[in-house]
């Protein structure tokens, strides 16, 4: 949870118990789930579906070939030529687009509510009936491939972000990237894509999401139409991959052209597993709010405004995945500091917070602002959707949203005080450190940490 928004007052629970009461759901017989959200504000609709694959389900030699599929996914099926997907939606007045994580791949389409109907009918269609021709398959590669270039290899701080991963784990599938490394893209074959369709894209590791003015009801009888025909089929058993502990720190640096050194250090950090049993997570959520959650927020007030050791400076982190979790603080340092400079600037910030703990005044402002996300993600349908998705993508069902946020109330200066004690410490700490090189004659990149 990111939050860029600010409330005064905490908000009542009640709002989101009426806001999310309703969610309907049911399972085919092929297995494929239907959750439905309704809505009523809006005449539209928005469909996403979830396939429960992801980069951290490939293996070494063929990274990215997850994403590959995904662009696959517009090519055409017998009854749908390539690329008339898209043109079909918006000729529906709708949008439409999908994206690859680690742990998913969703395709979506947000359009007015009387042609959900068609757009069910199109997704059940490359649900199972995907052309994966070797021609088009040979022209998309080039696509994914100068799309790594430029988002990546021509990324300085995406290139540190991808080394930093290599280095932070060292078993665990979220050590390759997401868009593959250039060589398994460069000898990916039409085939491994199929093979990859053939097998994980089934309704029964699948699942639907619809949110808007619709009828839930209306919805299973569309959902039996289109996907209830489509057969599905044994998953092969997914072996776990456990990361071993770090037990030291670790440093990497990548050289590259930019305009300012970037900083970026990752210490490993517990993820949600269980809703309600689980305190930690909620815990670590409250510290990145207080650290990193507005402009009077800790380390921009102090690192950035008062003693500018830093141009920019940030806090990422996921409570929901499926696999191991980090806690990322990312900065830029400003004119006539470097890196080291800001290390020991955020190591002492760290060392403050961990003796002297936070104040009720700045706990109760994270708390607000973090439920104040939840509020205006509820103004979006197809923000609904998407958390609905991808709590369930993290093995989290979606019914368990609302104690979520009954524990993020709950959490305690205490609490904070506690994470930041237990895993803000150097046996789980990567940094990786971006050394800026000129580009003679050609534009240099702003210095921005950037996630991929």
């Amino acid at each position: 949870m990111r939050i860029r928004h600010v409330l005064p007052v905490l908000l009542a629970p009640w709002l989101f118990t009426a806001a999310l009461a309703n969610p309907y759901e049911t399972t085919l017989k092929n297995g494929l789930r239907i959750i439905v959200k309704e809505d009523r504000r809006a005449p539209t609709a928005v469909q996403m579906v979830w396939y429960r694959i992801g980069s951290m389900d490939e293996v070494d030699g063929a990274s990215g070939v997850a994403h590959v599929l995904e662009h696959m996914m517009f090519k055409g099926t017998p009854s749908v030529g390539p690329g008339e997907f898209n043109k079909r939606v918006a000729a529906a007045g709708g949008r439409d687009n999908a994206f690859t994580s680690r742990d998913y791949t969703a395709y979506f389409q947000q359009v007015p509510k009387e042609k959900l109907d068609e757009m069910m009918q199109l997704e059940a269609d490359r649900m199972r009936h995907l052309n994966v021709d070797a021609k088009e398959f040979a022209q998309e590669i080039k696509v994914v491939m100068e799309e790594r270039r430029m988002r990546t290899d021509d990324n300085p701080q995406a290139k540190l972000f991808e080394q930093m991963n290599a280095t932070a784990f060292q078993a665990h599938p979220y050590r390759r990237p997401i868009i593959g490394w250039m060589n398994d893209l460069e000898t990916m074959t039409a085939a491994d894509a199929k093979a990859w369709y053939d097998t994980w894209y089934v309704p029964n590791n699948a699942y639907v999401v619809i949110t808007g003015d619709v009828d839930h009801q209306a919805v299973f009888a569309l959902a039996e139409k289109h996907y209830g025909p489509l057969e599905g089929r044994a998953l092969p058993v997914r072996k776990q991959q456990i990361e071993p502990a770090q037990e030291g720190a670790r440093r990497v640096s990548v050289k590259a052209p930019a305009e300012l050194p970037v900083l970026i250090m990752g210490y490993k950090a517990p993820i949600l597993r269980d809703a309600d049993k689980d305190s930690e997570p909620y815990a670590l959520d409250m510290l990145s709010a207080i650290l990193d959650g507005h402009d009077a927020a800790r380390f921009n007030k102090k690192l950035v405004r008062e003693d500018k050791v830093a141009q920019s400076i940030g806090v990422e982190y996921d409570a929901t995945a499926r696999g191991p979790g980090m806690i990322y603080l990312h900065g830029t340092p400003s004119e006539g500091h470097g890196v080291a400079d800001l290390e020991a600037a955020l190591r002492a910030e760290i060392a403050r917070l961990q003796k002297d703990g936070i104040s009720e005044q700045e706990l109760k402002r994270a708390k607000a602002q973090l439920l104040a996300s939840q509020v205006y993600k509820l103004d979006s349908m197809f923000g609904q959707a998407m958390e609905i998705g991808q709590t369930e993508s993290a093995g989290i069902p979606y019914q368990q949203l609302n104690r979520m946020l009954e524990k993020l109330q709950k959490v305690s200066a205490a609490d904070v005080q506690a994470v930041a004690k237990k895993y803000f410490t150097d046996d789980t700490l990567t940094v990786g450190i971006l050394e800026p090189q000129p580009l003679d004659g050609k534009p240099r990149r702003p210095a921005v940490a950037i996630r991929h």
